[in-house]
């Protein structure tokens, strides 16, 4: 009893000393559970914030990425930096959107207005032109095509008034002025804008210039001069160019006033002189100014529309006006260039602007921007080929034509006609002959000279220029839409098939009106707005139809209403092939 007495209290202290290091253990693990708890707190921080700045970073870089990209395209779309296919495309947006809205204008105007007669035979009877026909006689008007499919005799004064406004706002010279005076105003504004941000820079930098970092008051003087040599540099060179644009615009409006002016008062004096011209009117109920003003627009715009339905061969006989006729047709054609470079040398000459100086010194176009300004060698090479073709046509007409369509007339008289034709063949349209009884040889030479551009030149020489025609970078993108366009002749082709799929019912029951070479002509002329037509003759009917009457309207006067819409699509087309005249070079055919 004693021994196990004894041992009793050395059992209890290691069960005490076990029960502390169990407690200490317990401490220490409790100790290291929350460091390491901390720890992991910490990291979690610390990842969570590197994540937070990565994401912003990201976010800011895609941002800024994409405001780089979106501020890249607005400038190409806007300035078209290196992108020329952007610009030309917009500017042919818009110029089919003005050809179309004005158009419309009209064919409203047009059906709106009374007429002066009802059409004899014309709509199944009805006493007034089916809109089909306005709306073509609309388009003709505005694209300056001269394509008619209603006799001009059935509308009344104010319905030509309409047709002179179409006839003048689709004009190649005034819608040059409208560009002209957008590409003023323009610059105008960009003129203001940075004179705004000059003077704002001006006003910034004098207390930053209190302190210097220059050796000595003369390098302050020179550093100053040639700082600011550096910068009125620039804006001396976008006011010359603001100040030339805003010059050619009213040289190019002078021209427009005067031509316009002085062609219906010579045209009135004219007919007030002349017996045969004052019956010509008298006999169709026109005033002798409705005759001068409607004419002169028509044969300035180079449309070709006469107020009478025989056109202009009502006055085969009258040399005089025939004279007077076709220098306003070539001055508002293939020879305004040259007419234009002269005017503004005399202007440069008589007023010694220094923008009309710098533009008969150095490329006009390279400095305006203006596709009618050329170059003084280009416009006199110009002159000489468009005397040539006109020559070849009247040795044609003439050589062939003597004691054919030209039979019945003086020898004076014959050959005013033949140079009357050859003129408005490119590109006004007017007529003394009736184009389907002239040769087949002649025909093709008419048709080769309505597809020729109006600049058309024979020019040896290298020009150099500083506009360039192709975009030194282009997107993918562009250079597949380039390369997929069409040459000239394709788009033709393609019309002249659908209009015989159109007419391929009429091609097989009046074979001799709807001819191929009928068909040839009608498009060609649509596509160089000239108005030439084969016309259409009741005689000529292998079927002869009792009900059928000659009319004083175009060939396409007898079309479907689709081969109308055929070709009020060529037409239209044809006022826009300045921006297409270039496709096709993608196809290699050998």
């Amino acid at each position: 009893m004693h021994s196990f007495s004894a041992r009793k209290p050395h059992n209890t202290t290691v069960h005490v000393q076990n029960n502390s290091t169990r407690t200490h253990t317990m401490a220490g693990a409790h100790h290291k559970l929350r460091e390491l708890s901390h720890h992991v707190r910490r990291t979690a921080a610390a990842l969570d914030k590197a994540m937070s700045r990565l994401c912003s970073l990201c976010k800011s870089y895609a941002h800024h990425h994409v405001t780089e990209r979106a501020a890249r395209w607005r400038h190409a779309l806007r300035c078209g930096a290196g992108q020329v296919w952007p610009s030309r495309l917009g500017s042919l947006l818009v110029h089919a959107a003005y050809l179309l809205a004005v158009s419309w204008l009209g064919y409203l105007l047009l059906d709106e207005l009374k007429f002066r007669a009802p059409p004899a035979g014309h709509g199944g009877g009805r006493g007034r032109p089916r809109g089909i026909d306005l709306f073509f006689t609309a388009v003709s008007a505005v694209t300056v095509s001269s394509m008619s499919a209603v006799e001009m005799e059935v509308f009344s004064y104010g319905q030509l008034f309409v047709l002179t406004v179409l006839m003048f706002a689709g004009g190649e010279v005034f819608v040059s002025l409208v560009g002209l005076a957008s590409k003023w105003y323009k610059l105008r504004k960009q003129g203001i804008s940075i004179s705004q941000r000059v003077e704002s820079h001006d006003d910034g930098g004098v207390e930053l210039e209190t302190t210097p970092q220059v050796a000595n008051a003369a390098d302050i003087e020179s550093w100053t001069r040639n700082s600011d040599e550096t910068s009125k540099s620039p804006i001396d060179a976008k006011r010359l160019r603001r100040e030339a644009v805003r010059s050619l615009s009213l040289v190019v409006l002078a021209i427009l006033v005067v031509a316009h002016v002085l062609g219906a008062a010579a045209i009135a004096a004219y007919v007030y002189t002349s017996p045969g011209a004052r019956r010509t009117l008298r006999s169709k109920a026109l005033s002798v100014w409705t005759f001068a003003v409607f004419t002169t627009v028509s044969t300035f715009s180079s449309c070709g529309f006469m107020p009478n339905n025989e056109n202009m061969a009502a006055f085969r006989r009258d040399t005089g006006l025939q004279l007077l006729l076709m220098p306003l047709a070539l001055a508002g054609n293939t020879l305004f260039p040259t007419l234009l470079a002269v005017c503004v040398r005399a202007a440069a000459a008589a007023t010694r602007r220094p923008e009309l100086v710098e533009m008969t010194a150095r490329n006009g176009r390279e400095l305006t921007g203006y596709y009618h300004l050329l170059p003084a060698r280009r416009c006199a090479m110009l002159a000489a080929t468009v005397a040539g073709l006109v020559a070849v046509q009247v040795c044609m007409v003439c050589g062939m034509e003597w004691g054919g369509a030209l039979r019945g007339m003086g020898p004076w008289e014959k050959v005013s006609n033949a140079v009357f034709v050859a003129v408005n063949s490119r590109h006004t349209g007017e007529s003394t002959l009736d184009l389907s009884t002239l040769a087949p040889a002649i025909l093709v030479l008419l048709v080769l000279m309505m597809y020729l551009p109006p600049y058309t030149t024979w020019f040896p020489f290298e020009e150099s220029s500083g506009v360039k025609d192709h975009p030194t970078e282009e997107t993918p993108g562009v250079r597949l839409l380039k390369s997929t366009a069409l040459s000239q002749l394709s788009y033709l082709a393609i019309f002249i098939i659908a209009i015989c799929v159109t007419e391929r019912e009429n091609l097989e029951e009046d074979p001799l009106n709807f001819s191929l070479l009928s068909i040839v002509v009608e498009v060609v002329s649509a596509y160089g707005n000239v108005g030439f037509s084969m016309g259409y003759s009741c005689s000529r009917q292998i079927s002869p139809d009792a009900l059928c009457t000659d009319r004083w309207t175009g060939f396409v006067g007898r079309w479907s209403d689709s081969g109308k819409l055929i070709l009020i699509l060529v037409m239209l087309f044809g006022r826009l092939k300045k921006f297409s005249i270039k496709g096709g070079k993608a196809w290699k055919l050998g």
